[in-house]
């Protein structure tokens, strides 16, 4: 349905937040979710870390100093910042308000710390979902296979794994990612879901009136 329809309902824009421990399959997931959804957009995060082979500058991060980095913290520029294996990550305000103002959605692949600031500055618009590995061990077997991070790096991903999972109470949704296709199709029934929750539908009130009026 285009924009111009003039039986669209106007929509206030949801942030739909995707966390699980490195190599649960949040990224994948994502990847894949945005490639189908025009009304999708990733959020891209500011952070302090090197950028690795491949990335590109405002496509896969912004990448700072971390004087510019605590600059946007000071200045309240960012919705939510936390501090991940010595590197500072954080969302900058502005993209994101003006993409839900005009009625479309924002996807953000970040952390429980990150998930906790939204939800106390922006809990009406937050759509939260954790991801779960079906077993240790397969989580373990992804992240090796990744063949990004050093073996040093993945033993403490692993270590880390376990405490991020106990946050699993605090999110809306729980997705247990055993099949990547199945998972797809739970965060995309979760998205249409919400999308049509009454709250979110501002333009509902006109619409409704204009059906009594005939």
């Amino acid at each position: 349905m285009s924009d111009t329809d003039p039986f669209r309902i106007s929509r206030r824009g949801l942030m739909l937040v995707l966390s699980s421990p490195s190599g649960a399959g949040k990224t994948t997931i994502a990847r894949k979710i945005l490639s189908r959804d025009d009304n999708l957009r990733m959020s891209v995060s500011a952070t302090t870390r090197p950028k690795r082979p491949g990335e590109v500058e405002g496509l896969d991060y912004f990448f700072l100093k971390e004087e510019n980095f605590r600059l946007m913290v000071n200045r309240r520029e960012l919705l939510e910042h936390a501090t991940v294996f010595g590197n500072l990550y954080g969302t900058p305000r502005a993209p994101v308000e003006k993409t839900l103002a005009a009625g479309r959605d924002v996807l953000f692949d970040i952390d429980w710390q990150g998930t906790q600031q939204l939800h106390e500055s922006a809990r009406e618009d937050l759509v939260s979902v954790f991801v779960l590995p079906p077993t240790t061990r397969e989580l373990e077997r992804r992240l090796k296979s990744r063949a990004q991070d050093s073996e040093e790096v993945v033993a403490q991903r692993m270590s880390k794994a376990a405490d991020e999972m106990s946050h699993y109470p605090e999110y809306d949704y729980i997705i247990v990612n055993n099949d990547i296709k199945a998972s797809v199709a739970q965060v995309e029934a979760i998205l249409t879901a919400e999308r049509l929750r009454r709250e979110r539908q501002v333009g509902l009130g006109d619409f409704v009136r204009g059906l009594r009026e005939g």
